[in-house]
């Protein structure tokens, strides 16, 4: 699994960037942090295009990618209801 955590100035292009990070599978966890849990292809994907973004950054933009051990991790808060799975009757 991996989070992705970015700050980008532009309106447009954070706007863009987090529907594309949605399209490719990630769940937001707060308003700028998404988990992404994928295959490698897709993630590999996913990597690319966030490197195609950056060669628009400017000097104050930035995106960090943790890789998480999701044995290793700790949630709390609302953050926990998200890895249940809800049945609806």
């Amino acid at each position: 699994m991996k989070i992705v955590s970015y700050d980008i100035t532009d309106k447009k292009m954070r706007s863009n960037f987090s529907k594309m990070l949605k399209e490719n599978g990630a769940i937001r966890l707060q308003y700028s942090v998404y988990e992404v849990r994928n295959t490698k292809r897709i993630m590999d994907n996913l990597v690319a295009k966030i490197e195609t973004y950056s060669k628009h950054f400017t000097a104050d933009d930035s995106v960090v990618i943790f890789d998480v051990d999701m044995n290793k991790m700790s949630k709390y808060g609302n953050a926990i209801h998200r890895d249940k799975p809800v049945v609806y009757f």
